[in-house]
């Protein structure tokens, strides 16, 4: 049928602006959270928790072994570099002691410095020593190859002797005193560091009095910096004795003023193991040339701005030596200790964002593979709640959405085909709930139409297919009942049935269109779209063509207030509309006939129309049922000229016009029998 596309095409117009409509009214239904965020929410926690978890757990555990094992590897480097002090200063000291008691016994003084350089040879890192005891007072002996490859003039030797007199004068009392000596003898430039040991002789009676031995501490400062941990020699007035810091040797730095090296002399512990927050410069301040915790001393406070006096916690442990009152401080920065297991920590954060953000990806593209079918059954459950059942959907899978998208494709062609068994918009309504069981009053206009002479054209059928009569008769009759619901529908009228070849729909009662007039307005406007419709469908057919003749047919109009609702039983019930105005619009119908008219409407619809239509009046009818006669009028054509629009050429302007139009036959109106419907039948008679 030619103009069914047409009228699918209106049928789905109308559906979808009726669909919008209500989707505005109830504010639509929004997906607040997709089916993708939950899953990737879902998995990103599990993935965060459970490598969160592990990673947290391994650290700490791991943490915890690194705290004791520092703990005890800081406390065993000061043990070591404490008990390599505490030998080195006796070392010196035996040294010259046992020196002075065998120059003593020398003869003269040719044979004292012959002893003193075979003592040289054999002790190189000696540079010198003296006493106050004679008779070795006056004399101070001087590694002099030891000066002359540090480039440390020799009579800076003699001045310290000279200098240091206090020192001196407290080793005779009993004290052994450390001194740091490399100030005095790197004015030129050296980077030597030396120190020096004052400490009492009083082994014998011939030397009473006190030695001195100035010594490199170079050896010292190699072992202080090896590793992570750093370790330095104070003397009892806190100053830096040896340190793998040359420079805080050479400037003679003091740290007797630093609150936690009071704490390790006020101590009464020998030695001891604390957390302690240091200040930097307590630690050491290695050159590019140190070893490799300087490196990343330097690259921690660049990064972290440390200033000078800043603080950093550090693993501290001192050992207090028996001798001069000197201590031998060890320390490790505390994020040191943990450095390593901070970067396996941090690289483990860097793998559980990958893995975190490849489950992402990977979970993306599988919940899409969920989401966007579910979103396309969603919008189809929509376009179905809202009365759209042809529907177009190819399952792309074989799980379950595919069966689940083959099942709805299924139920949308079920319901596409019980669409057409019964009227589609009430019927979307009433799932809605939009209409409610039971009647309501509507100010409707109704209409009825009939094609003239169905029974005549059904029997030829009859005579001249035979058998395929049936088939025939359903094809003519579907085509034409097509397109004059393709002409309701578009006019926002509601199909209430179809009786046999008559056509029974109302305007005003589940949709309208804002008024009572401009419902019977669209109620004429579709009577005249049929008259146009019918004129394309009979242009090539003759009234000789059995197969398919052409179609005529008339039609009733009556606007009133009627009872509409769903009318029936629990098993089966339908939208329709009850009263008066209904039996009187299907009486106008069949006076359609008599008058020689195609379309009549009543006064009251006409009052409402009249001045949208040019119309002609017909003689009162009384109808049976009604006491008074009513007033009928013909509808000719829209009034263009009332409209302001132009008349279009070869449109009927009068009833003769429309009857010549449509091929119908001039009445006298005044012999019409308008009973002519009640005299049809005859009651009794002779069977055959």
């Amino acid at each position: 049928m030619k103009n069914s596309g047409k009228l699918n095409e209106t049928r789905s117009l109308v559906t979808l602006e009726n669909s919008r409509k209500f989707s505005e009214r109830r504010g639509g239904l929004t997906v607040r959270f997709s089916i993708g965020t939950k899953l990737i929410t879902i998995i990103s926690i599990i993935v965060l928790v459970s490598l969160g978890s592990i990673t947290a757990l391994v650290s700490w555990l791991v943490h915890g072994d690194l705290k004791v094992s520092a703990e005890e590897n800081n406390f065993e480097v000061n043990r070591r570099a404490a008990a390599e002090t505490e030998q080195t200063l006796e070392k010196m000291r035996l040294l010259t002691l046992a020196f002075s008691r065998t120059a003593a016994l020398a003869k003269g003084a040719d044979e004292i410095q012959k002893e003193a350089d075979s003592f040289f040879a054999q002790n190189p890192q000696i540079a010198a020593f003296f006493y106050t005891a004679s008779p070795l007072s006056h004399m101070i002996f001087v590694n002099e190859r030891f000066f002359l490859t540090r480039g440390i003039d020799t009579k800076i030797a003699d001045a310290f002797r000279i200098g240091n007199v206090r020192e001196r004068e407290n080793a005779e009392m009993g004290q052994t005193i450390l001194v740091n000596a490399s100030p005095q003898f790197n004015k030129a430039q050296s980077s030597t560091s030396l120190a020096a040991i004052f400490y009492p002789i009083q082994g014998g009676s011939s030397l009473p009095g006190s030695g001195c031995v100035l010594f490199s501490t170079e050896n010292l400062n190699e072992s202080f910096g090896m590793g992570v941990n750093s370790s330095f020699l104070l003397n009892a007035s806190g100053e830096i004795i040896a340190d793998a810091d040359i420079e805080r040797v050479k400037t003679q730095t003091n740290l007797s003023k630093q609150e936690i090296i009071k704490q390790i002399f006020n101590s009464p512990d020998r030695n001891k193991q604390m957390l302690a927050e240091l200040d930097v410069e307590l630690t050491p301040n290695y050159s590019s040339s140190s070893s490799l915790f300087s490196l990343l001393w330097e690259k921690i406070s660049k990064n972290v701005g440390q200033k000078e006096t800043g603080k950093v916690r550090h693993y501290l442990a001192y050992t207090k030596l028996p001798a001069a009152g000197s201590v031998v401080i060890t320390t490790i920065e505390y994020d040191k200790v943990f450095e390593g297991i901070n970067a396996t920590t941090r690289r483990n954060l860097y793998l559980t964002a990958a893995i975190l953000f490849l489950s992402v990806m990977c979970i993306w593209f599988f919940a899409k593979s969920i989401s966007v079918p579910l979103k396309t059954l969603a919008e189809a459950a929509r376009m179905v709640e809202e009365g759209i059942f042809d529907i177009e959907l190819h399952p792309a899978s074989r799980d379950e959405i595919g069966v689940l998208t083959s099942s709805f494709l299924k139920m949308c062609s079920a319901l596409n085909i019980f669409g057409k068994f019964t009227n589609r918009d009430i019927a979307v309504q009433a799932m809605r709930g939009e209409i409610k069981p039971g009647g309501l009053s509507k100010h409707a206009t109704i209409f009825f139409s009939d094609i003239r002479g169905f029974t005549e054209k059904s029997e030829n059928f009859v005579k001249i297919f035979g058998s395929e009569a049936s088939d025939r008769i359903v094809f003519w009759l579907n085509e034409y009942l097509s397109n004059m619901v393709y002409c309701v529908e578009k006019t926002n009228g509601i199909i209430d049935k179809f009786i046999g070849d008559a056509v029974m729909a109302h305007w005003g009662t589940a949709t309208t269109s804002g008024s009572p007039q401009k419902d019977a307005y669209n109620c004429v406007k579709s009577a005249l779209l049929m008259r146009e419709m019918l004129k394309k469908m009979n242009k090539n057919r003759k009234e000789e063509n059995i197969g398919s003749p052409p179609i005529r047919i008339g039609c009733g109009i009556n606007t009133g207030v009627v009872t509409a609702g769903q009318i029936g039983s629990d098993l089966r019930m339908e939208y329709t509309v009850i009263g008066d105005p209904v039996n009187l619009a299907s009486r106008v119908e069949a006076l359609n006939k008599p008058l020689g008219t195609d379309i009549l409407i009543t006064e009251n619809t006409w009052n409402l129309v009249k001045k949208y239509f040019i119309t002609e009046e017909m003689p009162p009818v009384t109808v049976k049922g009604k006491e008074k006669p009513i007033r009928l009028f013909a509808v000719v054509n829209f009034n263009y000229t009332a409209m302001n629009k132009n008349i279009p050429a070869s449109v009927p302007m009068t009833l003769a016009e429309v009857r010549k139009y449509l091929g119908f036959e001039t009445k006298d109106i005044s012999k019409a029998n308008v009973n002519a419907e009640e005299l049809k039948y005859k009651i009794g008679g002779k069977s055959k």
